[in-house]
């Protein structure tokens, strides 16, 4: 592939590639010519880039949990200094579902220590790196919840206002030294984190109704914006939240 949405001859890291978003975007860079770093809390991520190589990409498994916090920045510390990283993807997340009375504070940290904590530690690692090569790209996941409370999703919402607020920082600082920071606001999508909500069927009935589209997203639907924020094409893209929503937002 070539071109201003080309990925050929960059190196991405994708967390919580095992499955959902996280694995259609490693797919969708190893498509646009990316070597991928598929990074996964399971053996599963080797799966994924397994799969990438028999499709005829270029790809590798990165087995550590972002729950360990210091673990992560261990691994992400060590490739930042044997690779060349130029595109990070925080994609990695987890949900409570719970009415907020409800929710145990060692539960608000584990969906505040993957969903912010761990973003902020691998794009401290992989952008340091990054701003001292003059380039890279950072892309980090936020949500619908980046823009509203939510129902009984207390910790997730918080997590995802703090993400955007962590994008514009960074771009802040960083936006004339090379590195681009900025976030996919995904709207509603059919992944392992939705099926509660997905089986509540008035609920699901409700948001479908709001969808303009008239559907929900798959992960496909995000690849290219998320190809897009991480090429050339987005050069001049800086501390932005790109909701991809089926026009939700605009509803």
């Amino acid at each position: 592939m070539t071109g201003p949405f080309s990925l050929a001859g960059r190196t991405a890291v994708v967390t919580g590639a095992g499955s959902g978003i996280g694995r259609a975007i490693a797919h969708g860079y190893a498509r646009a010519g990316a070597h991928v770093l598929a990074w996964g809390r399971t053996d599963g991520v080797k799966e994924v880039a397994d799969e990438i190589a028999d499709g005829g990409g270029s790809a590798e498994a990165v087995v550590a949990d972002l729950a360990d916090l210091e673990g992560a920045a261990n691994v992400a510390e060590e490739l930042a200094a044997t690779r060349r990283v130029d595109v990070l993807v925080n994609n990695a997340g987890i949900i409570a579902r719970a009415p907020a009375e409800e929710v145990s504070l060692g539960r608000w940290r584990e969906v505040l220590t993957v969903n912010l904590d761990a973003a902020w530690v691998l794009s401290r690692s992989f952008g340091t790196a990054m701003l001292a090569h003059g380039s890279g790209r950072i892309v980090t996941i936020a949500s619908m919840l980046s823009f509203q409370g939510g129902r009984n999703v207390a910790a997730y919402a918080a997590s995802k206002h703090a993400v955007v607020g962590l994008t514009r920082a960074l771009a802040s600082e960083w936006a004339g030294r090379g590195v681009g920071v900025n976030a996919l606001a995904p709207g509603y999508v059919v992944t392992a984190n939705t099926a509660a909500l997905r089986a509540d069927d008035e609920r699901a009935a409700e948001i479908t109704a709001r969808i303009p589209a008239g559907r929900w997203a798959t992960p496909e639907d995000m690849v290219g914006p998320a190809v897009f924020l991480a090429s050339d094409a987005a050069s001049y893209v800086h501390g932005q939240v790109l909701a991809v929503d089926g026009g939700w937002l605009a509803s």
